[in-house]
């Protein structure tokens, strides 16, 4: 180790981390928890350890607004269920999601509401600051479009009022709603197939309303750019990249080669397009070179009766609605009485939060560009997989839009400071995607605390490898005894902390205090393990850089495991031969592994971690980067005068859940 050069990776002066938002019409269920703000605490506790605390801000909040919210709210109204405002009803759901949180140590600078209190203030002067700029500058355009109409019911319906199948070719989702799938897929309302209303159950009526639209899809060339630029440039995960780049693709048409049969004319009526026909496959597909003349070949195949499907491809993203629980939009141009819709007003709302937050300790909130524009910060957003659409597409060309950066325009990459994007795979339950609205119901994130401790739920959850695919959260504690088999796996990596390092940290406490009184003997760390414990520390630190949290659990298990055997194989020799010098090397060597191993732990198991640092009696530079090599000593203020806090019998520093312990 000593003969290499090892080059490590640069991290940012100061961070931004955010994590998706939860809606305020639900509690929190393992998947908020478990897929997404674990890793991104994580990340962010690692960053204050690395950079300083004063340069990290994790931000995150109650999502208020949208028509499952106001419909949901509505529902509970009509059945005499609620009784209090709409603000009192997110607020409610707010303050549960908050204590869950708080519960599993989430270390978040600020936990907001969209709708509520003074970051529901900033929100709304945020939203109608961004929506002017970007109308002021020619990105806005006004369209009419079809909407869901229930005649029955004489209204208008409203994103998840309307249930379908999706339009896009190959789909695999079981459930579209108005201009949306529950991947993600985005389409307008009059592709979605056979669509029905929850309200009547029947069939709407398609009528014509009008909003506001960003003009995404003139971005396409540009996002394709900016694909290939991170594929060469960034440790951005690659099937990120590819989800991204599956949206950019042109205006297409497939259709079942059996449903042209007989048709003649076909290929005068259509715009300018190409035909790609392939023997083998069932569809020929039409492509087209803009999305207007996609439309007008959707309106052939309509006149002739031929089904078809479409592709992925961008299309006009919607910044208003006529919910009546929304942000205002300005008036122009004549429309009036808009409200954003929910999912724009959501990509900037931890723009919104950063000002709130600055706001709070006593800073200026303008200065919330100098955290998500300057050079030396960095923006890190934690997402799950289906909302790549909206963060790595439509937030994007939003962002670049605000910058003055228009399509088509010759851009200098490594100039552009855009948010970095973590997502993660579907977290499930029992190898079934869980879903609040779906037929499996998840087990609520609270419920879980019932049965394990956060820091075992934190280990699990990281170790689970959601960067690489969707993978099953399978607790024993929600099985029938017929299908448990072996050890709950959920305990797996939590047992890491709880038996094997629990051990080792006590074994030299005892020790140090039955041996060395209570001290820890000062001599040089051996050169084997100082080499073990600097590899260690560099691969975890690059595996961290990359969010590969999977893999930095996997070091620190082998890590912990060597240092527990070098502990337990020296040792017995040292006591069985009474050599008090190989019992003080064997300590000296030992409590440094201890040092390490908390440093890097305390971003999982901060609490714990914490205990440690507080019976090693050191100061907090424990968990500074800038001294991640030194030995513990480093640590002390006053060697001469130090002395271990006492460690009693059957104290442990990494705790079981009480449900797990026999007595």
């Amino acid at each position: 180790m000593k003969d290499k050069k090892i080059e490590r990776p640069i991290f940012p002066k100061k961070a931004i981390i955010t994590a998706g938002m939860p809606y305020g019409n639900k509690d929190l269920h393992f998947g908020h928890v478990g897929g997404v703000f674990v890793h991104a605490d994580t990340f962010a506790r690692f960053l204050r350890d690395r950079i300083g605390n004063e340069n990290v801000i994790f931000v995150s909040g109650t999502d208020c607004y949208g028509s499952p919210i106001s419909a949901s709210y509505l529902k509970l109204v009509e059945e005499g269920k609620y009784e209090g405002s709409i603000e009192e009803y997110v607020r409610e759901y707010h303050e549960k999601q908050k204590e869950v949180l708080e519960k599993y140590e989430m270390s978040m600078n600020l936990y907001a509401a969209s709708a509520l209190d003074r970051a529901g203030e900033i929100h709304k002067g945020v939203s109608e600051e961004i929506f002017n700029k970007l109308y002021d500058n020619g990105y806005l355009a006004k369209a009419s479009s079809p909407q869901f109409y229930d005649p029955d019911f004489k209204v208008f319906l409203n994103g998840r009022q309307v249930v379908g199948k999706c339009p896009i070719e190959g789909c695999s989702s079981d459930k579209g709603y108005a201009d949306e799938c529950d991947l993600g897929h985005q389409y307008m309302p009059d592709e979605l197939i056979d669509p029905k209303s929850i309200l009547s159950g029947k069939t709407p009526e398609l009528r014509k309303v009008t909003n506001w639209y960003f003009k995404l899809e003139e971005y396409n060339n540009t996002l394709a750019e900016r694909v290939d630029y991170l594929r060469a440039n960034s440790n951005l995960r690659k099937n990120l990249l590819n989800t991204i780049e599956e949206s950019l693709k042109p205006p297409v048409i497939f259709v079942k080669r059996k449903q042209l049969e007989g048709i003649t004319d076909l290929e005068e009526k259509l715009p300018k397009h190409r035909t790609i026909d392939e023997p083998k496959k069932p569809s020929i597909t039409f492509v087209f070179e803009s999305l207007e003349d996609r439309d007008i070949a959707r309106g052939v195949f309509d006149e002739v009766g031929v089904r078809f499907r479409t592709g992925k491809t961008l299309v006009p993203f919607r910044l208003s609605g006529n919910v009546e629980w929304g942000i205002p939009v300005p008036d122009k141009e004549e429309l009036k009485a808009l409200t954003f819709w929910v999912w724009p007003e959501s990509l900037w709302a931890p723009i919104s939060f950063t000002k709130t937050y600055l706001e709070t300790i006593g800073k200026n909130p303008d200065q919330w560009t100098e955290w998500w524009h300057s050079e030396d910060s960095k923006v890190y957003q934690f997402i799950g997989e289906d909302n790549v659409y909206f963060y790595g597409i439509a937030e994007m060309a939003m962002f670049m839009a605000l910058e003055g950066i228009k399509a088509g325009d010759k851009i200098d990459w490594d100039k552009i400071n855009l948010p970095h994007l973590i997502a993660n795979s579907h977290l499930l339950f029992m190898n079934k995607k869980a879903s609040s609205s779906g037929a499996v119901k998840p087990p609520m994130a609270r419920e879980l605390l019932e049965y394990y401790t956060p820091e075992q739920l934190r280990m699990h959850f990281l170790s689970l490898g959601l960067s690489k695919g969707s993978v099953s959260f399978m607790p024993q504690v929600f099985m029938e005894e017929k299908d448990k088999q072996g050890p709950d796996t959920v305990l797996k990596d939590g047992n890491l902390l709880t038996n094997v390092f629990n051990r080792l940290v006590r074994s030299c406490f005892y020790t140090a205090q039955k041996h060395f009184n209570g001290t820890i003997p000062v001599g040089e760390i051996s050169d084997s393990i100082m080499e073990e414990s600097k590899e260690a520390i560099l691969t975890y630190e690059r595996h961290m850089y990359n969010h590969e949290f999977h893999s930095l659990i996997y070091v620190l298990d082998s890590y912990i495991r060597n240092m527990n055997k070098y502990w337990v194989n020296n040792m017995r020799v040292a006591d069985t031969s009474d050599d008090n010098a190989l019992r003080k090397q064997v300590l000296i060597d030992a409590f440094h592994a201890v040092r390490t191993v908390t440093t890097l732990i305390h971003p999982i198991a901060p609490k714990s971690c914490e205990k440690v640092r507080e019976y090693l009696n050191v100061n907090e530079n424990l968990w500074n980067w800038e001294y991640i090599f030194e030995p513990v000593y480093k640590f002390i203020v006053d060697q001469t005068m130090h002395k271990l806090k006492f460690l009693e019998p059957r104290v442990d520093f990494f705790e079981k859940h009480q449900s797990q312990i026999s007595f």
